[in-house]
């Protein structure tokens, strides 16, 4: 059996702080510590992983190329870490249970907050933690369970074996244009108008099978988006269609959260869209997760969108 080596993790600790001040005495000052431990503490480290991590110079710390590539993994090690600590703090404190959901933005703004609602009136001592993923991280997530549950974007069954979907919310495909664009003016779009336009459209690394159907969508009319700018979401695909960027198809649902100067227009052809679905791994029980999906059929039974 391996044992935690707790030096390490102190070290990986203080190695972020010079990565992040670029300076060893404001390292050692935030972690409240003189300077000449914590610079015989990076030397130990560097020595134990065989790495130089940082170059010195009259200009300060900086990064070795070594030091940069293992920056994103301490980054999440730590986070981990201070996840682990506020989990015990729970815990320790009497709480019933803790759920992590992860969720993409457009469901944390409406499918997300009237479940949480009815899960604390009815488990107040429930801990949740919440935080925004992209669709394409919610399987692996799922799987290696950092995630109870997910809500995003996924139309169909995922290859993924045990991975559950309950699609929630669909809804109809509009253009989003900016308030000055010669389209702008049709209460209605026709799909092919759009063939020559400039396209801000999802990444597909953020949502493959989202980017996929818009990309299908568009080609049963004949033409291919050309697309200009790939974003994360759909907040962000109306953000850049205010700024001229061009044009967009979104859920007719956002129409909500277009400001002055962007348009949401449907579109003549009626396209429909799984815009958000509950995920959850059934080779992992939890109870809190059996009840929210219990709830969550109870509203699409009811013939409403999970809203309190």
């Amino acid at each position: 059996m391996s044992t935690i080596d707790f030096r390490l993790i102190r070290q990986l600790w203080m190695f972020l702080a010079v990565a992040e001040e670029q300076n060893f005495g404001r390292a050692a000052a935030r972690l409240a510590m003189s300077q000449p431990p914590l610079t015989e503490q990076i030397k130990v480290l560097e020595h134990s992983l065989r790495l130089q991590l940082f170059e010195r110079s009259r200009r300060g710390t900086q990064l070795s190329p070594a030091g940069a590539a293992i920056l994103p993994a301490v980054r999440q090690f730590a986070r981990q870490v201070e996840h682990l600590e506020r989990v015990v703090r729970e815990v320790a404190a009497g709480q019933s249970g803790v759920l992590h959901v992860g969720a993409i933005t457009s469901a944390m703004l409406d499918t997300v907050p009237p479940l949480l609602d009815h899960l604390r009136r009815t488990h107040p001592r429930l801990t949740v933690f919440v935080r925004e993923i992209d669709s394409v991280d919610a399987i692996s997530g799922l799987e290696a369970g950092e995630l109870d549950l997910a809500f995003v974007r996924i139309d169909g069954e995922v290859s993924s074996g045990g991975i559950a979907v309950l699609p929630l919310m669909e809804d109809r495909l509009a253009v989003a244009t900016s308030h000055d664009h010669a389209l702008a003016a049709q209460p209605r779009m026709r799909l092919k108008s759009l063939a020559e336009e400039q396209w801000v459209m999802p990444a597909r690394q953020v949502a493959p099978a989202y980017f996929d159907l818009l990309v299908n969508i568009c080609r049963t009319q004949g033409f291919s988006p050309r697309v200009l700018h790939e974003v994360r979401s759909v907040t962000s695909q109306i953000a850049y269609v205010g700024c001229g960027q061009g044009v967009a198809l979104v859920p007719a649902s956002m129409r909500k959260l277009a400001p002055a100067n962007v348009v949401v227009r449907p579109l003549k052809e009626k396209v429909m869209v799984i815009t958000a679905a509950a995920a959850w791994n059934t080779r992992r029980h939890h109870p809190m997760v059996d009840e929210a999906v219990d709830w969550l059929r109870a509203q699409g039974r009811q013939g409403r969108a999970p809203r309190p």
